[in-house]
């Protein structure tokens, strides 16, 4: 299987590169062949670190040149739909960036793209890049939500993403990944939202906290809270049921509590304390936040002739209410 990155930035150095060469190194059948950016020194730099065999500046001509058969796209989410929509009419399978787009009419003009570019009535594989559906301990509490008995749904969602200093004017590209792992745990969409904004000018222009009080589709009631100039860097999720109440520090990049916790309470008693993998067990904090996960997944899935998940259909909704949030809506 042959591939190729557009993107060679500061994300695609820390996170996407790493995990392309664990693979690799794992999985002999991969070839990293081409990777491309338009600053010459950083897709030279990227080919040199990650063991891809050719350098490019200009996307297409890499893909012309190399045919590949998965491509992996890490660029500005203002580049996302454009070049995304030009990969996927081609033909070539692509992972692509979180949020895929900056509106749903981003996202459905690359689902547009996945299906021209199909074959035999099938979507060009394609695969949404929302890491946290693919951090250990995320997947972890997935399974025991799954296996708990039919009479214990979720019953409450509480989700915390706190940050430092982020004085994005829109920081709701960084808030789709709360958005989606909320939809991903429960499996279930938003059937209700209402947003409160407690606006923070001594910041900056568009500086807020953000807070979400949701009803999703099952029925389980969500809150959410966005504050992006605290004083840590954790995202931390707590899950009641009947019976049974989880808590979920999850490890992100340079946070004082990585590599994160998994706490399974039942009728008050401590049943499970699941600790992330650290480095000591071979876990670089690309794979404990998910990152070799998604690349994992994602080649499986194409050598499998599978269609990798989560796909745009299935990330659509997440990126209607990042939108609903950019525009300060009050409901959703």
């Amino acid at each position: 299987m042959k591939l190729c990155m557009v993107g060679c930035g500061e994300h695609a150095f820390s996170s996407h590169g790493p995990a392309q060469a664990r693979y690799a190194a794992a999985h002999h059948g991969l070839e990293p062949v081409g990777c491309c950016d338009v600053d010459r020194a950083r897709a030279e730099r990227y080919r040199e670190r990650f063991g891809f065999a050719r350098s490019y500046t200009d996307a297409f001509d890499m893909l012309d040149a190399e045919r590949p058969d998965a491509v992996a796209l890490v660029v500005p989410v203002s580049l996302t739909c454009q070049l995304g929509s030009r990969i996927l009419e081609r033909g070539f399978p692509l992972l692509l960036e979180k949020p895929p787009g900056e509106t749903v009419a981003e996202v459905d003009r690359l689902a547009a793209a996945a299906r021209a570019g199909g074959r035999d009535g099938r979507d060009v594989p394609h695969q949404v890049a929302f890491n946290r559906r693919y951090i250990p301990l995320v997947a972890a509490l997935r399974r025991r939500l799954d296996a708990l008995e039919p009479d214990s749904p979720i019953q409450h969602i509480r989700y915390e993403m706190v940050r430092v200093n982020r004085r994005d004017p829109d920081f709701s590209t960084t808030a789709v990944h709360a958005i989606d792992a909320v939809r991903f745990i429960a499996v279930a969409d938003f059937a209700e939202i209402r947003f409160r904004y407690q606006d923070l000018p001594a910041f900056g222009s568009g500086v807020a906290n953000i807070f979400m009080d949701a009803v999703m589709s099952s029925g389980a009631t969500a809150h959410l809270s966005f504050c992006p100039v605290a004083g840590v860097v954790v995202e931390r999720a707590e899950l009641h049921a009947r019976d049974h109440t989880f808590f979920l520090d999850i490890p992100m990049w340079s946070a004082f509590d990585a590599p994160g916790r998994l706490l399974h309470i039942e009728r008050a008693r401590v049943v499970e304390d699941l600790r992330g993998p650290t480095s000591g067990d071979g876990a670089a904090m690309f794979e404990q936040c998910g990152f070799y996960g998604e690349y994992e997944a994602f080649f499986d899935a194409i050598a499998e002739g599978r269609q990798p998940e989560p796909g745009l259909s299935a990330t659509r909704q997440s990126v209607e209410v990042a939108e609903a949030m950019r525009a300060r809506r009050s409901e959703f």
